[in-house]
Protein backbone atom coordinates (compact mmCIF):
# COMPACT_ATOMS: atom_id res chain seq x y z
CA UNK A 1 0.00 0.00 0.00
CA UNK A 2 0.94 3.53 -0.97
CA UNK A 3 2.66 5.05 2.42
CA UNK A 4 0.72 8.51 1.63
CA UNK A 5 -2.63 6.32 2.07
CA UNK A 6 -3.95 6.81 5.28
CA UNK A 7 -7.37 5.11 7.11
CA UNK A 8 -10.62 7.25 6.66
CA UNK A 9 -10.93 10.14 8.87
CA UNK A 10 -14.12 9.71 10.48
CA UNK A 11 -14.19 13.11 12.22
CA UNK A 12 -13.56 14.96 8.73
CA UNK A 13 -17.55 16.31 7.95
CA UNK A 14 -16.16 18.31 5.21
CA UNK A 15 -14.49 15.60 3.28
CA UNK A 16 -16.81 15.68 0.38
CA UNK A 17 -16.31 19.23 -0.52
CA UNK A 18 -13.91 19.43 -3.65
CA UNK A 19 -13.49 15.05 -3.45
CA UNK A 20 -12.65 13.29 -6.28
CA UNK A 21 -15.14 10.42 -6.31
CA UNK A 22 -14.49 7.64 -8.92
CA UNK A 23 -17.70 5.86 -9.88
CA UNK A 24 -17.40 2.09 -10.06
CA UNK A 25 -20.05 0.08 -12.36
CA UNK A 26 -19.80 -2.89 -11.04
CA UNK A 27 -20.79 -5.68 -13.74
CA UNK A 28 -18.26 -3.76 -15.37
CA UNK A 29 -15.40 -3.63 -13.03
CA UNK A 30 -13.55 -6.80 -11.86
CA UNK A 31 -15.02 -10.48 -12.14
CA UNK A 32 -13.98 -12.69 -9.27
CA UNK A 33 -15.65 -16.08 -10.11
CA UNK A 34 -15.50 -16.11 -13.62
CA UNK A 35 -18.91 -15.81 -14.66
CA UNK A 36 -18.36 -12.65 -16.82
CA UNK A 37 -20.22 -10.05 -14.54
CA UNK A 38 -17.61 -7.79 -12.04
CA UNK A 39 -18.41 -8.39 -8.46
CA UNK A 40 -18.14 -7.12 -5.23
CA UNK A 41 -14.95 -8.93 -4.66
CA UNK A 42 -13.64 -8.06 -7.23
CA UNK A 43 -14.12 -4.03 -6.73
CA UNK A 44 -12.46 -5.32 -3.18
CA UNK A 45 -9.22 -6.61 -5.10
CA UNK A 46 -9.28 -3.07 -7.12
CA UNK A 47 -9.85 -0.82 -4.66
CA UNK A 48 -5.58 -0.28 -4.62
CA UNK A 49 -5.77 1.51 -8.21
CA UNK A 50 -8.35 3.98 -7.35
CA UNK A 51 -6.59 4.82 -3.90
CA UNK A 52 -3.55 5.01 -5.98
CA UNK A 53 -5.31 7.66 -8.27
CA UNK A 54 -5.90 9.76 -5.27
CA UNK A 55 -9.73 9.75 -4.98
CA UNK A 56 -11.12 10.24 -1.92
CA UNK A 57 -14.67 8.20 -2.23
CA UNK A 58 -16.09 5.63 -4.53
CA UNK A 59 -19.67 5.35 -5.79
CA UNK A 60 -20.95 2.12 -6.44
CA UNK A 61 -23.41 1.44 -8.92
CA UNK A 62 -26.18 -0.57 -7.91
CA UNK A 63 -25.62 -3.98 -6.67
CA UNK A 64 -29.19 -5.10 -4.59
CA UNK A 65 -31.05 -7.86 -5.50
CA UNK A 66 -33.12 -6.73 -8.67
CA UNK A 67 -34.47 -8.80 -11.71
CA UNK A 68 -31.70 -7.00 -13.97
CA UNK A 69 -34.16 -5.26 -16.66
CA UNK A 70 -32.13 -1.93 -16.53
CA UNK A 71 -29.12 -3.64 -14.48
CA UNK A 72 -29.58 -2.78 -11.30
CA UNK A 73 -31.41 0.73 -11.72
CA UNK A 74 -35.18 -1.66 -10.85
CA UNK A 75 -34.60 -2.99 -7.27
CA UNK A 76 -36.38 -5.82 -5.78
CA UNK A 77 -34.99 -5.29 -2.45
CA UNK A 78 -33.18 -2.37 -1.44
CA UNK A 79 -31.34 -4.18 1.12
CA UNK A 80 -29.82 -7.40 -0.28
CA UNK A 81 -27.17 -7.88 -2.10
CA UNK A 82 -27.94 -9.69 -5.78
CA UNK A 83 -26.32 -13.32 -6.07
CA UNK A 84 -24.70 -11.87 -8.82
CA UNK A 85 -22.32 -9.50 -7.04
CA UNK A 86 -22.03 -12.25 -3.88
CA UNK A 87 -22.96 -12.14 -0.45
CA UNK A 88 -23.73 -8.94 2.32
CA UNK A 89 -20.11 -10.15 3.95
CA UNK A 90 -18.74 -9.45 0.55
CA UNK A 91 -20.05 -5.56 0.74
CA UNK A 92 -19.04 -5.38 4.46
CA UNK A 93 -15.22 -6.34 2.85
CA UNK A 94 -15.63 -3.71 0.68
CA UNK A 95 -16.38 -1.42 2.91
CA UNK A 96 -13.26 -2.32 5.75
CA UNK A 97 -11.04 -2.40 2.47
CA UNK A 98 -12.05 1.10 1.31
CA UNK A 99 -11.34 2.01 4.97
CA UNK A 100 -8.09 0.91 5.10
CA UNK A 101 -7.17 3.08 1.99
CA UNK A 102 -8.84 6.27 2.87
CA UNK A 103 -11.67 5.64 0.64
CA UNK A 104 -15.26 6.24 1.35
CA UNK A 105 -17.95 4.08 -0.24
CA UNK A 106 -21.20 5.95 -1.81
CA UNK A 107 -23.59 3.59 -3.18
CA UNK A 108 -26.74 4.16 -5.58
CA UNK A 109 -29.69 4.72 -3.81
CA UNK A 110 -33.11 4.72 -6.65
CA UNK A 111 -35.58 5.90 -4.74
CA UNK A 112 -38.19 7.21 -7.01
CA UNK A 113 -38.99 3.85 -8.62
CA UNK A 114 -38.61 0.50 -7.81
CA UNK A 115 -38.61 -2.82 -9.83
CA UNK A 116 -42.38 -4.65 -10.41
CA UNK A 117 -40.81 -7.49 -8.33
CA UNK A 118 -40.36 -5.48 -5.29
CA UNK A 119 -43.09 -6.49 -2.49
CA UNK A 120 -44.28 -3.34 -2.19
CA UNK A 121 -45.68 -2.95 -5.77
CA UNK A 122 -47.03 -6.50 -6.01
CA UNK A 123 -49.13 -5.93 -2.41
CA UNK A 124 -49.85 -2.35 -4.18
CA UNK A 125 -51.38 -3.73 -7.17
CA UNK A 126 -53.63 -6.47 -5.45
CA UNK A 127 -56.23 -4.18 -4.86
CA UNK A 128 -57.23 -0.35 -4.50
CA UNK A 129 -58.08 -0.99 -0.86
CA UNK A 130 -55.12 -3.02 0.64
CA UNK A 131 -52.39 -1.52 2.69
CA UNK A 132 -49.60 -0.45 0.08
CA UNK A 133 -52.12 0.27 -2.08
CA UNK A 134 -51.32 3.98 -2.67
CA UNK A 135 -47.66 3.29 -2.45
CA UNK A 136 -47.07 3.97 -6.04
CA UNK A 137 -48.80 6.52 -8.35
CA UNK A 138 -51.91 4.89 -9.83
CA UNK A 139 -54.66 6.65 -11.82
CA UNK A 140 -58.07 5.85 -13.37
CA UNK A 141 -58.38 5.94 -16.78
CA UNK A 142 -59.50 8.43 -19.30
CA UNK A 143 -62.75 8.35 -20.48
CA UNK A 144 -62.30 6.62 -23.09
CA UNK A 145 -60.07 4.57 -21.48
CA UNK A 146 -56.50 6.17 -22.76
CA UNK A 147 -53.76 6.90 -20.35
CA UNK A 148 -54.56 9.65 -17.90
CA UNK A 149 -52.05 12.25 -19.58
CA UNK A 150 -49.35 12.74 -22.22
CA UNK A 151 -46.59 12.12 -20.02
CA UNK A 152 -43.83 10.44 -21.84
CA UNK A 153 -41.58 7.51 -20.44
CA UNK A 154 -37.55 8.72 -20.96
CA UNK A 155 -37.34 4.97 -22.71
CA UNK A 156 -40.00 5.83 -25.39
CA UNK A 157 -43.95 5.34 -25.47
CA UNK A 158 -45.99 6.65 -22.43
CA UNK A 159 -45.20 6.74 -18.99
CA UNK A 160 -48.48 5.10 -18.04
CA UNK A 161 -48.61 1.22 -18.10
CA UNK A 162 -52.08 -0.47 -17.52
CA UNK A 163 -53.10 -3.16 -14.74
CA UNK A 164 -55.87 -5.45 -15.15
CA UNK A 165 -55.70 -5.89 -11.40
CA UNK A 166 -56.79 -2.69 -10.65
CA UNK A 167 -58.15 -1.23 -13.77
CA UNK A 168 -55.70 1.76 -13.47
CA UNK A 169 -52.62 2.54 -14.96
CA UNK A 170 -49.74 3.08 -12.85
CA UNK A 171 -46.60 5.61 -13.76
CA UNK A 172 -43.20 4.64 -14.96
CA UNK A 173 -40.76 6.93 -16.15
CA UNK A 174 -38.32 4.86 -17.36
CA UNK A 175 -39.20 0.82 -18.36
CA UNK A 176 -42.78 -0.56 -17.63
CA UNK A 177 -41.43 -2.72 -15.15
CA UNK A 178 -40.49 0.32 -13.19
CA UNK A 179 -43.40 1.76 -11.82
CA UNK A 180 -42.54 4.96 -9.54
CA UNK A 181 -43.42 5.52 -6.12
CA UNK A 182 -45.34 7.91 -4.67
CA UNK A 183 -43.56 9.97 -2.10
CA UNK A 184 -46.74 12.27 -1.73
CA UNK A 185 -47.59 9.21 0.75
CA UNK A 186 -45.70 9.54 4.02
CA UNK A 187 -45.37 5.71 5.16
CA UNK A 188 -43.46 5.86 1.63
CA UNK A 189 -40.40 8.52 2.42
CA UNK A 190 -40.59 6.86 5.90
CA UNK A 191 -39.85 3.13 4.40
CA UNK A 192 -37.13 4.93 2.16
CA UNK A 193 -35.52 6.65 5.14
CA UNK A 194 -35.34 3.70 6.99
CA UNK A 195 -33.35 1.86 3.98
CA UNK A 196 -30.98 5.10 4.00
CA UNK A 197 -30.97 4.26 8.03
CA UNK A 198 -29.67 0.55 6.64
CA UNK A 199 -27.01 1.73 4.87
CA UNK A 200 -25.49 4.10 6.87
CA UNK A 201 -25.07 1.55 9.75
CA UNK A 202 -23.80 -0.48 7.77
CA UNK A 203 -20.88 2.22 7.22
CA UNK A 204 -21.15 3.50 4.09
CA UNK A 205 -20.15 7.05 3.37
CA UNK A 206 -22.67 8.58 1.29
CA UNK A 207 -25.10 8.41 -1.57
CA UNK A 208 -25.34 8.92 -5.14
CA UNK A 209 -29.37 9.53 -5.04
CA UNK A 210 -30.46 8.49 -8.94
CA UNK A 211 -32.90 10.73 -10.62
CA UNK A 212 -33.65 12.72 -7.68
CA UNK A 213 -35.54 15.61 -9.73
CA UNK A 214 -37.94 13.06 -10.33
CA UNK A 215 -39.31 11.80 -6.53
CA UNK A 216 -42.33 13.55 -6.74
CA UNK A 217 -44.89 14.41 -9.72
CA UNK A 218 -47.78 16.91 -10.10
CA UNK A 219 -50.51 15.53 -7.26
CA UNK A 220 -53.21 16.37 -10.27
CA UNK A 221 -51.45 14.62 -12.83
CA UNK A 222 -51.53 17.33 -15.01
CA UNK A 223 -50.17 17.11 -18.62
CA UNK A 224 -46.83 18.97 -19.98
CA UNK A 225 -47.04 21.28 -22.58
CA UNK A 226 -45.39 21.33 -25.35
CA UNK A 227 -41.80 22.30 -25.70
CA UNK A 228 -40.89 24.13 -28.96
CA UNK A 229 -38.66 22.93 -31.36
CA UNK A 230 -36.18 25.66 -31.19
CA UNK A 231 -35.70 24.63 -27.38
CA UNK A 232 -35.12 21.47 -27.39
CA UNK A 233 -32.00 19.32 -26.80
CA UNK A 234 -30.81 16.12 -26.16
CA UNK A 235 -28.66 16.40 -23.18
CA UNK A 236 -31.03 14.55 -21.34
CA UNK A 237 -32.62 12.09 -23.56
CA UNK A 238 -31.38 11.56 -27.37
CA UNK A 239 -32.35 13.41 -30.44
CA UNK A 240 -34.56 10.43 -32.02
CA UNK A 241 -36.76 10.38 -28.20
CA UNK A 242 -40.47 12.04 -28.07
CA UNK A 243 -39.31 12.84 -24.73
CA UNK A 244 -37.27 15.70 -26.17
CA UNK A 245 -40.95 17.24 -26.85
CA UNK A 246 -42.48 18.19 -23.62
CA UNK A 247 -41.69 20.90 -21.28
CA UNK A 248 -41.37 18.57 -18.31
CA UNK A 249 -43.30 20.87 -15.66
CA UNK A 250 -45.85 18.39 -14.25
CA UNK A 251 -44.05 14.89 -14.14
CA UNK A 252 -41.11 16.03 -12.44
CA UNK A 253 -39.28 18.81 -10.39
CA UNK A 254 -42.04 19.41 -8.22
CA UNK A 255 -41.67 22.03 -4.95
CA UNK A 256 -42.48 18.92 -2.90
CA UNK A 257 -39.16 17.16 -3.07
CA UNK A 258 -36.91 20.02 -1.11
CA UNK A 259 -38.69 18.98 1.99
CA UNK A 260 -37.92 15.19 1.35
CA UNK A 261 -34.69 16.09 0.56
CA UNK A 262 -33.99 18.00 4.36
CA UNK A 263 -35.14 15.06 5.61
CA UNK A 264 -32.98 12.88 3.54
CA UNK A 265 -29.74 15.07 5.32
CA UNK A 266 -30.90 15.02 8.52
CA UNK A 267 -30.58 11.25 8.47
CA UNK A 268 -27.07 11.75 6.85
CA UNK A 269 -25.87 14.74 9.26
CA UNK A 270 -24.98 12.17 12.46
CA UNK A 271 -22.73 9.74 10.19
CA UNK A 272 -21.02 12.36 8.47
CA UNK A 273 -21.76 11.13 5.30
CA UNK A 274 -23.13 13.08 2.14
CA UNK A 275 -24.92 12.67 -1.26
CA UNK A 276 -24.47 13.82 -4.44
CA UNK A 277 -27.96 13.46 -6.65
CA UNK A 278 -28.43 12.89 -9.98
CA UNK A 279 -30.25 16.24 -11.76
CA UNK A 280 -31.93 14.99 -14.62
CA UNK A 281 -33.45 17.93 -16.62
CA UNK A 282 -32.87 19.67 -19.75
CA UNK A 283 -34.39 22.84 -19.23
CA UNK A 284 -33.67 23.93 -15.80
CA UNK A 285 -30.88 21.41 -14.46
CA UNK A 286 -28.11 23.77 -13.17
CA UNK A 287 -30.96 25.79 -11.38
CA UNK A 288 -32.13 23.02 -9.99
CA UNK A 289 -28.99 21.68 -8.86
CA UNK A 290 -28.30 24.87 -7.19
CA UNK A 291 -31.61 25.24 -5.17
CA UNK A 292 -31.15 21.54 -4.39
CA UNK A 293 -27.72 22.04 -2.85
CA UNK A 294 -28.06 25.64 -1.37
CA UNK A 295 -28.37 26.63 2.47
CA UNK A 296 -26.30 23.54 4.03
CA UNK A 297 -29.47 21.76 4.53
CA UNK A 298 -30.78 19.65 1.94
CA UNK A 299 -28.44 17.52 -0.70
CA UNK A 300 -24.50 17.93 0.02
CA UNK A 301 -23.90 18.51 -4.63
CA UNK A 302 -25.51 17.16 -7.24
CA UNK A 303 -24.51 16.82 -10.98
CA UNK A 304 -25.89 18.61 -13.59
CA UNK A 305 -25.08 17.58 -17.29
CA UNK A 306 -23.72 20.81 -18.65
CA UNK A 307 -20.59 19.07 -18.44
CA UNK A 308 -22.08 15.68 -19.91
CA UNK A 309 -23.32 17.49 -23.14
CA UNK A 310 -23.22 15.95 -26.29
CA UNK A 311 -21.91 19.24 -27.59
CA UNK A 312 -17.84 19.83 -27.36
CA UNK A 313 -16.92 22.11 -23.57
CA UNK A 314 -16.38 25.85 -24.94
CA UNK A 315 -15.36 28.18 -23.14
CA UNK A 316 -18.22 30.28 -23.63
CA UNK A 317 -20.58 27.72 -22.29
CA UNK A 318 -17.91 27.03 -19.24
CA UNK A 319 -18.67 30.79 -18.76
CA UNK A 320 -22.17 30.50 -19.25
CA UNK A 321 -22.61 27.77 -16.88
CA UNK A 322 -21.35 29.41 -14.00
CA UNK A 323 -22.91 32.56 -14.31
CA UNK A 324 -26.12 30.81 -14.28
CA UNK A 325 -25.21 29.13 -11.21
CA UNK A 326 -23.76 31.93 -9.42
CA UNK A 327 -27.18 33.92 -10.32
CA UNK A 328 -29.50 30.92 -8.96
CA UNK A 329 -27.34 30.48 -5.98
CA UNK A 330 -23.83 31.23 -4.89
CA UNK A 331 -23.28 29.08 -2.33
CA UNK A 332 -24.56 26.17 -4.46
CA UNK A 333 -21.80 22.94 -4.58
CA UNK A 334 -21.79 20.82 -7.87
CA UNK A 335 -20.01 18.07 -8.82
CA UNK A 336 -18.68 18.58 -11.74
CA UNK A 337 -18.67 15.37 -14.01
CA UNK A 338 -17.49 14.68 -17.88
CA UNK A 339 -18.53 11.01 -17.92
CA UNK A 340 -20.74 8.47 -16.29
CA UNK A 341 -22.88 4.84 -16.95
CA UNK A 342 -25.68 6.57 -18.87
CA UNK A 343 -22.79 9.03 -21.38
CA UNK A 344 -21.32 8.09 -24.16
CA UNK A 345 -17.50 8.44 -23.45
CA UNK A 346 -16.12 11.25 -23.61
CA UNK A 347 -13.08 10.72 -26.31
CA UNK A 348 -15.69 9.79 -28.58
CA UNK A 349 -18.43 12.42 -27.87
CA UNK A 350 -16.17 15.55 -27.99
CA UNK A 351 -14.25 13.92 -30.86
CA UNK A 352 -11.45 15.03 -28.32
CA UNK A 353 -7.62 14.05 -28.68
CA UNK A 354 -5.16 13.68 -25.96
CA UNK A 355 -3.86 17.03 -25.25
CA UNK A 356 -7.93 18.07 -25.26
CA UNK A 357 -8.57 15.27 -22.64
CA UNK A 358 -5.50 15.80 -20.22
CA UNK A 359 -6.99 19.80 -20.34
CA UNK A 360 -10.35 18.59 -19.18
CA UNK A 361 -8.77 16.69 -16.35
CA UNK A 362 -7.05 19.12 -15.07
CA UNK A 363 -9.41 21.77 -15.62
CA UNK A 364 -11.96 19.89 -13.32
CA UNK A 365 -9.42 19.82 -10.85
CA UNK A 366 -9.54 23.32 -10.85
CA UNK A 367 -13.33 24.40 -10.70
CA UNK A 368 -15.17 25.27 -7.72
CA UNK A 369 -16.98 22.30 -6.57
CA UNK A 370 -16.65 18.37 -6.35
CA UNK A 371 -15.14 15.74 -9.05
CA UNK A 372 -16.40 12.68 -10.04
CA UNK A 373 -14.85 10.53 -12.75
CA UNK A 374 -16.02 7.48 -14.08
CA UNK A 375 -13.84 3.80 -14.31
CA UNK A 376 -11.70 3.91 -17.56
CA UNK A 377 -11.96 7.40 -18.00
CA UNK A 378 -8.27 7.73 -16.03
CA UNK A 379 -7.05 5.23 -19.12
CA UNK A 380 -8.74 8.03 -21.66
CA UNK A 381 -11.10 4.79 -23.37
CA UNK A 382 -13.12 6.02 -26.15
CA UNK A 383 -16.77 4.38 -26.31
CA UNK A 384 -16.38 0.76 -26.95
CA UNK A 385 -18.09 -0.62 -30.70
CA UNK A 386 -20.69 -2.98 -29.67
CA UNK A 387 -22.32 -5.17 -32.46
CA UNK A 388 -26.44 -5.18 -32.19
CA UNK A 389 -26.42 -8.77 -31.17
CA UNK A 390 -24.10 -7.95 -28.12
CA UNK A 391 -26.38 -5.24 -26.98
CA UNK A 392 -27.90 -5.98 -23.60
CA UNK A 393 -29.51 -2.01 -22.67
CA UNK A 394 -33.31 -1.54 -23.34
CA UNK A 395 -32.50 1.98 -24.42
CA UNK A 396 -30.15 0.45 -27.05
CA UNK A 397 -32.74 -1.64 -28.30
CA UNK A 398 -35.65 0.67 -28.42
CA UNK A 399 -33.92 3.52 -30.24
CA UNK A 400 -31.28 1.12 -32.84
CA UNK A 401 -29.41 2.34 -34.55
CA UNK A 402 -30.00 6.12 -34.52
CA UNK A 403 -29.22 5.98 -30.70
CA UNK A 404 -27.16 2.57 -30.13
CA UNK A 405 -27.61 2.81 -26.12
CA UNK A 406 -25.54 2.69 -23.24
CA UNK A 407 -23.36 -0.07 -23.56
CA UNK A 408 -20.84 1.76 -25.20
CA UNK A 409 -19.54 3.17 -21.82
CA UNK A 410 -20.08 -0.17 -19.76
CA UNK A 411 -18.13 -2.48 -21.35
CA UNK A 412 -15.38 -4.02 -19.00
CA UNK A 413 -12.59 -2.48 -17.68
CA UNK A 414 -9.26 -3.08 -19.01
CA UNK A 415 -6.60 -4.21 -16.73
CA UNK A 416 -4.17 -5.81 -19.06
CA UNK A 417 -3.14 -5.82 -22.33
CA UNK A 418 -4.63 -9.83 -23.25
CA UNK A 419 -7.79 -10.36 -24.85
CA UNK A 420 -10.03 -10.56 -22.04
CA UNK A 421 -8.41 -7.21 -20.38
CA UNK A 422 -7.69 -8.88 -17.07
CA UNK A 423 -11.51 -8.53 -16.39
CA UNK A 424 -12.41 -11.87 -16.23
CA UNK A 425 -12.15 -15.58 -17.22
CA UNK A 426 -15.00 -16.33 -18.46
CA UNK A 427 -15.16 -16.76 -22.57
CA UNK A 428 -18.04 -14.58 -22.80
CA UNK A 429 -18.12 -11.59 -20.47
CA UNK A 430 -21.65 -10.01 -20.05
CA UNK A 431 -20.51 -7.44 -22.60
CA UNK A 432 -17.90 -7.83 -24.85
CA UNK A 433 -14.31 -6.40 -23.98
CA UNK A 434 -13.36 -3.59 -26.24
CA UNK A 435 -10.47 -4.69 -28.40
CA UNK A 436 -9.47 -1.32 -29.44
CA UNK A 437 -9.54 -0.49 -25.33
CA UNK A 438 -6.56 -3.15 -24.51
CA UNK A 439 -3.42 -0.84 -25.82
CA UNK A 440 -4.55 1.84 -23.18
CA UNK A 441 -5.02 -1.09 -19.89
CA UNK A 442 -3.72 -0.13 -16.77
CA UNK A 443 -0.69 -2.17 -17.18
CA UNK A 444 0.42 -0.52 -20.30
CA UNK A 445 0.00 2.65 -19.09
CA UNK A 446 1.45 2.05 -15.48
CA UNK A 447 4.65 4.57 -14.06
CA UNK A 448 4.90 5.63 -17.88
CA UNK A 449 5.61 9.14 -17.72
CA UNK A 450 3.59 11.20 -20.12
CA UNK A 451 0.25 8.44 -20.12
CA UNK A 452 -3.13 9.39 -19.55
CA UNK A 453 -3.18 7.12 -16.12
CA UNK A 454 -0.26 9.04 -14.70
CA UNK A 455 -1.23 12.57 -15.82
CA UNK A 456 -4.82 12.10 -14.04
CA UNK A 457 -3.49 11.10 -10.85
CA UNK A 458 -0.98 14.33 -11.53
CA UNK A 459 -4.15 16.38 -11.52
CA UNK A 460 -5.70 14.84 -8.36
CA UNK A 461 -2.95 15.37 -6.22
CA UNK A 462 -2.76 19.17 -7.87
CA UNK A 463 -5.80 19.35 -6.21
CA UNK A 464 -4.59 17.65 -3.15
CA UNK A 465 -1.53 19.72 -2.84
CA UNK A 466 -3.26 23.53 -3.27
CA UNK A 467 -6.74 22.86 -0.83
CA UNK A 468 -7.76 26.21 -2.64
CA UNK A 469 -8.96 24.23 -5.52
CA UNK A 470 -9.84 22.33 -3.23
CA UNK A 471 -12.22 24.68 -0.96
CA UNK A 472 -11.24 28.11 -1.97
CA UNK A 473 -13.50 30.61 -3.86
CA UNK A 474 -14.51 31.06 -7.41
CA UNK A 475 -13.64 34.34 -8.74
CA UNK A 476 -15.53 35.49 -12.27
CA UNK A 477 -14.44 33.54 -14.98
CA UNK A 478 -13.72 35.56 -18.35
CA UNK A 479 -13.23 34.80 -21.67
CA UNK A 480 -11.61 35.93 -25.19
CA UNK A 481 -12.65 32.93 -27.78
CA UNK A 482 -11.42 29.76 -26.97
CA UNK A 483 -9.35 31.27 -23.63
CA UNK A 484 -11.34 30.60 -20.25
CA UNK A 485 -9.58 32.23 -16.79
CA UNK A 486 -10.54 32.61 -13.38
CA UNK A 487 -9.10 32.53 -10.45
CA UNK A 488 -9.51 30.42 -7.09
CA UNK A 489 -9.09 32.12 -4.05
CA UNK A 490 -8.27 30.86 -0.64
CA UNK A 491 -5.03 30.18 1.92
CA UNK A 492 -3.19 31.16 -1.90
CA UNK A 493 -4.52 33.10 -4.83
CA UNK A 494 -4.38 30.65 -7.83
CA UNK A 495 -4.81 31.87 -11.40
CA UNK A 496 -6.17 29.43 -14.35
CA UNK A 497 -5.88 29.38 -17.86
CA UNK A 498 -7.30 26.92 -20.37
CA UNK A 499 -7.22 27.14 -23.68
CA UNK A 500 -10.61 25.17 -24.95
CA UNK A 501 -9.68 24.90 -28.61
CA UNK A 502 -7.94 23.79 -31.63
CA UNK A 503 -5.98 27.14 -32.36
CA UNK A 504 -2.61 29.01 -30.02
CA UNK A 505 -4.76 31.93 -27.69
CA UNK A 506 -2.41 34.17 -25.60
CA UNK A 507 -3.65 34.49 -21.54
CA UNK A 508 -2.72 37.63 -19.66
CA UNK A 509 -1.08 37.24 -16.18
CA UNK A 510 -2.65 39.49 -13.76
CA UNK A 511 -0.20 41.97 -11.87
CA UNK A 512 1.80 40.66 -9.81
CA UNK A 513 4.40 38.17 -9.25
CA UNK A 514 3.35 34.47 -10.09
CA UNK A 515 5.07 30.84 -10.15
CA UNK A 516 3.37 27.98 -12.38
CA UNK A 517 2.33 24.90 -11.01
CA UNK A 518 0.36 22.02 -11.78
CA UNK A 519 0.95 18.84 -13.99
CA UNK A 520 2.84 20.21 -16.90
CA UNK A 521 3.67 23.47 -16.10
CA UNK A 522 7.25 23.34 -14.59
CA UNK A 523 8.48 25.49 -11.72
CA UNK A 524 9.34 28.41 -13.29
CA UNK A 525 7.73 32.12 -13.18
CA UNK A 526 5.58 32.52 -16.06
CA UNK A 527 6.20 35.64 -18.56
CA UNK A 528 3.45 38.40 -18.06
CA UNK A 529 1.90 36.97 -21.12
CA UNK A 530 1.71 32.98 -21.81
CA UNK A 531 1.12 31.64 -25.26
CA UNK A 532 -1.35 28.23 -24.93
CA UNK A 533 -1.10 25.78 -27.96
CA UNK A 534 -4.05 23.92 -28.38
CA UNK A 535 -5.68 22.74 -25.72
CA UNK A 536 -2.80 24.35 -23.52
CA UNK A 537 -3.48 25.82 -20.12
CA UNK A 538 -1.16 27.26 -17.59
CA UNK A 539 -1.28 27.56 -13.67
CA UNK A 540 0.34 29.76 -11.30
CA UNK A 541 0.15 30.93 -7.97
CA UNK A 542 0.61 34.43 -6.50
CA UNK A 543 4.42 34.17 -5.07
Amino acid sequence: MDSAMRPVDRNDRNWWRGATIYQIYPRSYQDSSGDGVGDLRGITRRLEHIARLGADAVWVSPFFKSPMLDFGYDVEDYCAVDPMFGADEDFDEVIARADELGLRVMIDLVFSHTASTHAWFQESRQSRDNPKADWYVWADPSPDGTVPNNWLSMFGGSAWHWDSRREQYYLHNFLSSQPDLNLHNPEVQEALLDVLRYWLKKGVGGFRLDVINFYFCDRYLRSNPPLPRELRNDSIAPSVNPYNHQLHLFDKNQPENIDFLRRLRAEMEPYGAAAVGEVGDAQKGLELMAEYTSGNDKVHMCYPFELLQPKRLTADSLEDTFHRMNRAAPDAWPCWAYSNHDTVRLPTRWKACDAALKNYAVLLMCLRGSACIYQGEELGLPEAEVAFEDIRDPYGKEFWPEFKGRDGARTPMVWENRPDGGFSTSEKPWLPVGQSHLPLAVSEQEGTAGSMLEHYRAAIRLRKDHPTLRHGAMDAMWTDGDLAQFMRLGTETIFCAFNLGAGDVTAHMPDGKWEAIGPDTGTAAPAKTVKLGPFGFCLARRA
